[in-house]
């Protein structure tokens, strides 16, 4: 049976406690090993080692944080394999997604941030008042708790530690408590390039991350993960006024007009409503399309849908909960709802759920309202776009959305009146790390990706200097 353990102070280590947690293969839905639980004195110790090697990396020159980070990217790049296996025997991923797409993925955002490292930016010094010259100044803001999810470990790992790294900042990340491996793995090999205790790694539960989010150390939280959690971490968090970033749930409407391929889009949609078995805070999930089109456009999707196998092109859901929660949604459906395919379990083992579409709703219902984080598609229509505005900003979420249309001045127009952090036009999902990525609502706030994800891992401080 596999053990994984915690790595503090640049070593791997068991908890101060007995307790563990069970891995579970939601492929097969096996237990395959235990993860530690993680403990109040092992939390001390964790943010200990990030306190006294935060003393040592604030002080490093970007260029010396530039040069760590582009070594981490390509260990990482150079033992692929490794972190694939560890990846997919936890959340049962499709090995060539992981291989060809997350991993290559994680290597560009560590070396964006590499890059963004040398990179600051702020206001001219100058003299804006007479006499005096001033200077500003971007520092790190100190030891950063950051809490993964289980729906990508690694690639959220990554988008979390790089900038808090090459800001000069210090971390100790929890991973979601099934899916700890490869963040163990990151900071074993990153180790080889930080100082002792840079980068720590608590496997643990809920109890774990709020014991974080509580130190007196830490400075900044970051959490990737539900509503609910998030609410949790920033209401903990509050009463010390430690700085949040909050990457939520989402539930992203996809608006198709009239006069769009049908074929195309339904192609379209079902790969970024299905890809990672649905469980993306920015799945394709909420299709409004345009009335004259409804049943022609539900025929294609159906059919689209229809066409994805489980185990094939996408995997299980990651875990029993996730499994029964997404069971629960569709068996709860309104008597006005239609499942067009799918909506039951499939396969003889394991977590998977058939690709499945559902007609006929209505705004308020339960799966409308709710993120699905499943492989399902609930569709609604529209008659004007005024209305199909109204549905999409209809939710408390606001992460991603996108638009269907060769009207160009309609997607230009509609872009504006979506209030979600991303719009994509003719595409949904494709994501780089030179754009942000990141929500309003209950989707959270703060930027994953990008340089404004960089700069939210620094402090501004203005020095002025008296001369005359």
């Amino acid at each position: 049976m596999t053990q994984v353990l915690n790595l503090i102070d640049g070593t791997e280590v068991s908890a101060s406690g007995s307790r563990t947690l069970d891995l579970v293969n939601p492929a097969t839905g096996e237990v395959f090993g235990t993860s530690v639980l993680s403990e109040q004195s092992d939390v001390d110790a964790a943010l200990a080692a990030a306190e006294r090697a935060f003393k040592v990396w604030r002080k490093s020159t970007p260029a010396q944080r530039q040069l760590a980070l582009l070594k981490i990217a390509d260990a990482l790049e150079s033992r692929a394999e490794e972190f694939a296996e560890l990846e997919i025997r936890e959340t049962g991923k499709i090995r060539a997604v992981v291989l060809d797409e997350e991993i290559p993925e994680c290597v560009s955002a560590l070396r964006f941030f590499a890059g963004a490292a040398r990179q600051l930016e702020g206001t001219a010094s100058g003299e804006y008042l007479p006499g005096h010259t001033s200077a500003i100044r971007r520092e790190p803001v100190g030891v950063c708790a950051q809490i993964a999810p289980w729906n990508y470990p690694l690639m959220m790992g990554v988008w979390k530690i790089a900038p808090a790294l090459a800001a000069g900042n210090t971390v100790v990340l929890k991973p979601a408590e099934t899916t700890p491996s490869t963040a163990v793995l990151l900071a074993k090999v990153a180790a080889e390039f930080l100082p002792q205790g840079a980068f720590n790694v608590l496997c643990g539960d809920r109890d774990t991350g709020r014991a974080l989010v509580k130190h007196p150390i830490t400075e900044l939280v970051s959490i990737t993960g539900s509503t609910r959690a998030g609410i949790d971490v920033a209401t903990v968090a509050a009463a010390d006024l430690k700085r949040t970033h909050l990457e939520l749930g989402g539930n992203a409407p996809l608006l198709v007009f009239g006069d769009v391929n049908l074929a195309e889009a339904a192609e379209g949609i079902v790969g970024a409503a299905f890809y990672n078995a649905g469980q993306d805070c920015t799945a394709g999930s909420r299709v409004l399309v345009d009335a004259a089109i409804h049943d022609e456009f539900v025929a294609e999707l159906t059919k689209a849908a229809a066409a994805q196998t489980p185990g094939e092109d996408f995997g299980p859901l990651n875990s029993e909960a996730q499994f029964g929660r997404v069971r629960g949604l569709v068996g709860r459906l309104p008597s006005h709802a239609r499942v067009e395919t799918g909506g039951t379990p499939t396969g003889d083992r394991g977590f998977f759920f058939s690709p499945t579409v559902i007609s006929g709703l209505k705004q308020d219902d339960e799966i409308v309202q709710e993120e699905i984080f499943g492989p399902v598609i609930t569709v609604q229509s529209f008659v004007d776009e005024d209305e199909a505005v109204r549905l999409a900003n209809g939710v408390p979420y606001g992460l991603a959305s996108s638009i269907w249309t060769n009207d160009l001045a309609r997607a230009t127009r509609v872009s504006g009146e979506l209030d979600f952090g991303c719009v994509w036009v003719n595409t949904h999902g494709p994501l780089v790390s030179e754009m942000p990525h990141g929500g309003f609502g209950h989707s959270g706030h703060g930027k994953d990706l990008s340089s404004y994800s960089f700069a939210e891992y620094t402090r501004v401080k203005h020095v002025m200097t008296r001369f005359a």
